[in-house]
């Protein structure tokens, strides 16, 4: 028997355009988007379909309109085919959507948390005070040790565990400059700084944490009807009340994706459907176990798609 895990991209996966398609084919994607307008009280859909880049590139725009673009193809999922979750989960940004999935966020409350978050990360560290990087090859033994001895003072801690092999690091520049330089010096040839605006999920963003904390104090959660894999655990949760700690924990921790999609593998997932902008999850999951079928729906050809298998 089919089991699916419905996943939901993070910050990095937006484009100029995404979900225009899907709006223009299905009514129900069309009232996401209208929703998301008036949730926010500018023309996020315009943003999302037309850009410009550079303004869907902020985060403050980037994150509400990811979440719009991958609630759209959620709801046209829904409509066009059978298909049920057993497990929930998102990268990052990602968990708000798998939230709204699981009937714990309404689509406005959590496009305006969202939109709040984001503004609170940016707002955290002074632009060029902070960094990421990309270490490929390196363990999370080797990891931590290319951090501690970058560190002179400064934070440099890892930010996202992806998959064997992919680990992103986040903190000071000067301290990221340096592990990449380490890296590089202990055989990792592949180390790059990230094209991000802030250093996310490590300490650094504490003041974010804190900024969020009292948004999400305003905000109903209700019933979990499918448990969300967290990030911040790797386990499911289906207790609403532990929802705004988690979602707090998330900003300054990092994303524990590789060990999540374990754990979703091992309580019986045989398939992946990445619901939303780009296919990075997808590759992240091929990399992480290749035996496990992992497909992406962002528009209506691969609604389409869908429907001839479900």
């Amino acid at each position: 028997m089919q089991k699916y895990a419905f996943i939901f991209p993070g910050q990095g996966s937006q484009y100029a355009g995404m979900g225009r398609e899907l709006a223009g084919a299905f009514a129900v994607a069309r009232q996401v988007f209208e929703e998301a307008d008036d949730a926010l009280g500018f023309s996020l859909s315009t943003l999302c379909f037309e850009g410009p880049e550079e303004e869907l590139r902020l985060t403050a725009n980037t994150q509400p309109a990811i979440l719009a673009t991958s609630i759209a193809a959620l709801r046209v999922i829904s409509s066009e085919t059978s298909l049920t979750p057993s497990f929930l989960a998102g990268h990052s940004l990602g968990e708000y959507s798998a939230l709204v999935a699981s009937g714990a966020l309404s689509l406005s409350d959590a496009l305006k948390t969202v939109r709040a978050r984001g503004s609170f990360m940016q707002d955290a560290v002074p632009v060029g005070v902070g960094a990421m990087a990309a270490i490929l090859g390196a363990e999370a033994d080797e990891i931590a040790a290319i951090c501690a001895d970058a560190s002179e003072g400064e934070l440099v801690t890892p930010a996202n565990f992806n998959s064997p092999g992919q680990i992103i690091v986040s903190g000071h520049a000067g301290a990221v400059n340096r592990a990449i330089e380490i890296a590089k010096e202990r055989g990792f040839r592949k180390a790059m700084l990230l094209p991000v605006s802030a250093p996310f999920h490590c300490p650094l963003m504490e003041s974010a944490a804190q900024r969020l904390q009292e948004t999400l104090s305003g905000v109903a959660v209700g019933e979990i009807a499918v448990p969300v894999v967290t990030n911040v655990e790797a386990k499911p949760n289906s207790d609403a009340g532990r929802v705004k700690d988690l979602l707090v924990q998330q900003v300054c921790a990092p994303v524990l994706w590789d060990a999540s999609v374990k754990e979703m593998i091992s309580l019986g997932v045989t398939n992946f459907l990445e619901i939303g902008p780009g296919k990075v999850l997808c590759g992240l999951v091929k990399r992480i176990d290749k035996g496990v079928p992992a497909v992406n729906v962002q528009d209506p050809e691969g609604v389409k798609t869908l429907a001839e298998v479900a």
